[in-house]
């Protein structure tokens, strides 16, 4: 179901945002090869290549960052009408004893070998419709018309890498994953949520708890019963030697949430876990199910099947993981867009949730490639009704008595400003706490998940088609300090702790930069978390995509 890719890559699109670029600089001939850079196909290095490093990798740094993201864009003459449609290319840097090696490999989904076996696109993405060949011969092509009143939707997994088990899989939005060996990137096998469990999506962010656990959410649309969404875990202990046996045969469903409306069920990229909660954001951006069986009849894409109702409104879930019942009591907030959850916790019989939000949903289409491919200057001029990511921070009470008092703050934490007030009709609004602006693609000390926390980091959106900063966030303090190099634009920050670390922000960052200036190759850029200065860096002297999310892996001791 790629409309949901489609949001997710919208997601991406604040984060994309980033991912693709620039600051609000002019345009320059070196903007105009960054457009270039953005849409052009990706080359694959599938043998480890030496990096070359300038000031030092820390000796305890030992293991492989994966990143995926799109990266063929065009496919004999056929292209690609979405940056989220690209076929997804993952590449690797492995850290060894001081040194860095790179590859890159395609992922070889079943959509990558149609594509590539036709010398076209014959598969359709959430921003690119594909029609019957008229070569065809008119039983296939009425067959062809036939599949897609209920489409089988693409497994170009370009959004993620997650985690089941002990086996790892390249992840979309999609009931299909694909399974990836992390060292040789190659492609295993393909598994279907839909043959473990009834799901027809399910998000590309699960969380894991201390224990190796993977907790995720996705929603079913089509089957048995009324249309829900899902929670679900895969315990540590799934994997088999036999890879005819997937970790996701051992899932176990948790519970889950029925639909508010069953016609427009919510988009959602990602959601928040606290040590006894799972945290569901029910937003008014939603997929219209009946747009979506008649797109293709229609001649629209499924990202149009999208639309955000900025007359309804948020809806916040808090389940509890061990017994799967949600709390009884119902929380809600004025109309928002999410994508990307930083982090949750519970604070004396309080849900705490930091979410990166919008007003409305118009960052998808800044990511149609006649978008993306424009000069900065026409680009601004374009999108001026963009609205900015705002990193907010929710606060749910959770022992709330019918007769708590009407109209006032239920929220008794004396460390932030954020409201839930009882409604007369027992409802429980909420009012954010601002912790900045201009954040995406945000990431944390993996360590402490579900735990209170002080900084993230991210990047740094301010307005440009092509943001070219990262920076750490202090919670506390509301200040945050930057990381950029002229015409470099860098990927989502991958916090990895030092070994043995006490204090929160006691490790590295990672980032993968890509270039307009065709004179600074790419690199890996390795920062102290804690100062935020260069410690190192690893040039590769092939090009790379530039690319979505990713997971570091450590090596096995």
């Amino acid at each position: 179901m790629r409309r949901y890719e489609l949001l997710e890559r919208i997601t991406w699109t604040g984060a994309c945002l980033k991912e693709a670029g620039s600051t609000a600089a002019p345009a320059t001939l070196q903007d105009h090869s960054m457009q270039d850079i953005i849409a052009r196909n990706g080359l694959e290095t599938p043998e480890p290549l030496k990096a070359e490093v300038k000031g030092s990798v820390p000796p305890w740094l030992q293991g492989t960052l994966v990143r995926n993201g799109p990266g063929l864009f065009s496919v004999g003459n056929s292209e690609y009408n979405h940056w989220f449609d690209g076929l997804s290319l993952i590449h690797s840097f492995t850290f060894h004893n001081g040194e860095v090696t790179y590859r890159s490999k395609y992922l070889k989904s079943e959509t990558y070998k149609s594509n590539t076996k036709a010398d076209r696109i014959v598969v359709s993405e959430f921003g690119t419709m594909v029609y019957p060949d008229p070569c065809k011969n008119i039983f296939a092509r009425t067959m062809t018309h036939f599949r897609n009143i209920v489409p089988n939707f693409t497994d170009n997994n370009l959004i993620n890498i997650i985690r089941y088990g002990q086996d790892y899989y390249a992840s979309s939005e999609v009931n299909y994953i694909n399974q990836i060996d992390p060292l040789t990137l190659e492609t295993v096998g393909r598994a279907n949520y839909r043959n473990h469990i009834a799901l027809n999506l399910a998000t590309a962010h699960p969380h894991y708890d201390k224990d190796g656990n993977t907790f995720n959410m996705g929603t079913a649309i089509i089957g048995l019963g009324r249309p829900k969404y899902i929670i679900f875990k895969v315990p540590a202990n799934a994997s088999d030697k036999d890879p005819k046996k997937p970790a996701l045969r051992k899932v176990q469903q948790i519970c889950s949430v029925p639909f508010r409306s069953t016609l427009y069920p919510s988009y959602f990229h990602s959601f928040g876990m606290t040590e006894n909660y799972i945290v569901f954001v029910e937003q008014p951006f939603k997929l219209d199910i009946v747009k979506l069986a008649t797109a293709y009849f229609r001649g629209v894409n499924w990202g149009s099947c999208l639309k955000f109702d900025e007359k309804d409104s948020t809806f916040f879930h808090v389940i509890n993981i061990k017994t799967g019942k949600a709390k009884s009591l119902r929380y809600h907030a004025d109309a928002l867009v999410v994508f990307h959850h930083i982090n949750a916790y519970e604070e004396d019989d309080h849900v705490v949730f930091d979410i990166i939000a919008y007003k409305d949903s118009n960052l998808y289409d800044m990511f149609y490639l006649h978008n993306m491919t424009k000069e900065t200057d026409n680009f601004i001029q374009t999108n001026k009704v963009f609205s900015p990511p705002v990193c907010q921070r929710f606060v749910l009470p959770l022992n709330v008595q019918k007769d708590s008092p009407k109209g006032t703050n239920l929220v008794t934490l004396t460390d932030t400003t954020a409201q839930a007030v009882m409604q007369d009709d027992g409802s429980i609004y909420c009012k954010p706490d601002t912790i900045f602006e201009g954040m995406e693609l945000p990431g944390i000390n993996y360590n402490f998940n579900a735990r209170k926390y002080r900084y993230f980091y991210g990047s740094r959106l301010e307005w440009s088609p092509h943001p070219n900063k990262i920076a750490k966030v202090d919670i506390v303090t509301k200040t945050h300090v930057e990381w950029r190099q002229e015409n470099c634009y860098p990927s989502e920050p991958v916090f990895v702790a030092s070994p043995g670390a006490e204090e929160e922000d006691d490790g590295v960052i990672l980032s993968s930069v890509v270039s307009s200036d065709p004179s600074v190759s790419p690199f890996l850029l390795i920062l102290n978390a804690k100062t935020f200065e260069e410690v190192g860096r690893a040039s590769i002297p092939v090009p790379v995509h530039i690319d979505l999310h990713g997971l570091f892996i450590p090596a096995k001791s």
